[in-house]
């Protein structure tokens, strides 16, 4: 375990001290029911520090380089970069995956359809160096390693989150808010599979499966901003024949308008 840690300390080139913290941060709860008493704990408390650091540092960077935008396309840059892909994404920067212990059920689930434990593993990260080497330099490792994606000028649809975007869309549309609704959720406390429908109007545009009700609330929007955009442009291209249509029967009669004229 501390082995591991001495790696991936190495490679982050911080001055940490405290290994066996380190170790618990690559520590997932499945490993440890496999291998009971063979790690001082898992990572579930310092991926909570976790989330606050990196939701802080990535806020402090985001309202110092984007002083022109105002608080939704902010808080949309900031949804997009922590949310589980987004921390996937930084976690396969630093190639963390490599370093994590896994529980044998768990080791096969990494991939970029899978990103939870890759993004709690990052937040476990966040909270044990925030408790060994401080705020100061656990926040300009955090700002340097999300720099692409802080600095990024994207535009802020790209940014909203898929829950973001439909809610907008219904809202827009109909007036209405999306509803979730937990199908089930299978499997150990620790190993739990969640499914998830989201409706708009007593519809169901959307289902969703995620280790956790976030990422399957997630993957249900996502379903469903697609459903929404494929009836969008559905719509738009019998709008766009009806109305060739209507010109080509309007030019007929005016064709033959001409013509009854001519005759007379």
């Amino acid at each position: 375990m501390v082995d591991r840690a001495d790696l991936l300390a190495e490679q982050l080139g911080l001055p940490i001290r405290d290994r066996r913290l380190l170790a618990q941060a690559l520590t997932h709860t499945s490993w440890l029911h496999e291998h009971p008493g063979e790690a001082a704990g898992h990572n579930e408390r310092l991926e909570f520090l976790g989330d606050a650091v990196v939701n802080l540092a990535v806020s402090e960077a985001l309202y110092t380089r984007h002083p022109d935008d105002d608080e939704g396309v902010l808080s949309a840059r900031r949804a997009a970069i922590v949310s589980a892909t987004g921390l996937a994404t930084l976690a396969s920067r630093i190639d963390l995956g490599t370093f994590l212990s896994l529980g044998e059920g768990e080791a096969g689930r990494i991939g970029p359809g899978r990103p939870s434990i890759m993004a709690s593993a990052f937040e476990a990260l966040l909270g044990a160096l925030l408790l060994d080497i401080g705020w100061d330099l656990t926040r300009d490792w955090v700002i340097g390693t999300a720099a692409p994606e802080i600095d990024a000028g994207l535009p802020p649809a790209s940014l909203k989150s898929p829950k973001s975007r439909l809610q907008e869309e219904t809202q827009r549309t109909t007036g209405g808010r999306p509803s979730y609704r937990v199908l089930e959720a299978v499997g150990p406390d620790h190993d739990k599979l969640f499914r998830v429908e989201v409706s708009v109007g007593g519809e169901v545009l959307g289902m969703g499966v995620g280790r956790s009700r976030r990422v399957a609330e997630t993957a249900a929007a996502a379903e469903a901003v697609t459903v929404l955009a494929a009836r969008a442009a559905e719509a738009a291209a019998e709008a766009a024949t009806d109305a060739a249509e209507a010109k080509g029967t309007t030019e007929a009669e005016s064709t033959d308008a001409r013509t009854a004229r001519r005759a007379g």
